[in-house]
């Protein structure tokens, strides 16, 4: 079974796109960025945009019933290769060992410094859609 999971029902995404989707244990969530409900993108220096983006990809994963110790996949994009030391050292603030596999490549076109997505596998328990 699908389900598509908003954290905001009353607030879904500007573009066309499901926030996470949920199949059976495993959730997707889409690339979050340094945004906020009804201001949409928000500059801000690279460690601000980055913890904006954590904390959007949290509220998702809430919505699901899991947090980022449940992440096993990340793929980060960032605008300037020079900020890879700095995303390395919020990444390890972020999550914590054992570190979900991860991919990160520059995105030299994008408006936007970090957009990170996950794939988490929520925790056992009884399933919410069954």
């Amino acid at each position: 079974m699908i389900e598509y999971i908003e954290p905001d029902p009353d607030n879904p995404p500007p573009v066309p796109l499901s926030s996470a989707v949920r199949v059976g244990r495993l959730l997707f969530v889409s690339g979050q960025a340094s945004t906020e409900p009804g201001k949409g993108i928000v500059a801000d220096t690279f460690d601000g945009e980055f913890r904006r983006t954590i904390r959007n990809l949290e509220e998702i994963l809430a919505a699901a019933g899991a947090t980022l110790r449940d992440v096993v996949q990340v793929r980060a994009f960032l605008r300037d290769e020079a900020s890879r030391e700095r995303y390395n050292e919020l990444y390890a603030q972020a999550f914590q060992p054992l570190y979900p596999a991860r991919t990160t490549v520059g995105n030299h076109f994008s408006f936007i410094q970090v957009e990170i997505d996950c794939v988490a596998v929520l925790p056992d328990g009884e399933d919410p859609t069954a």
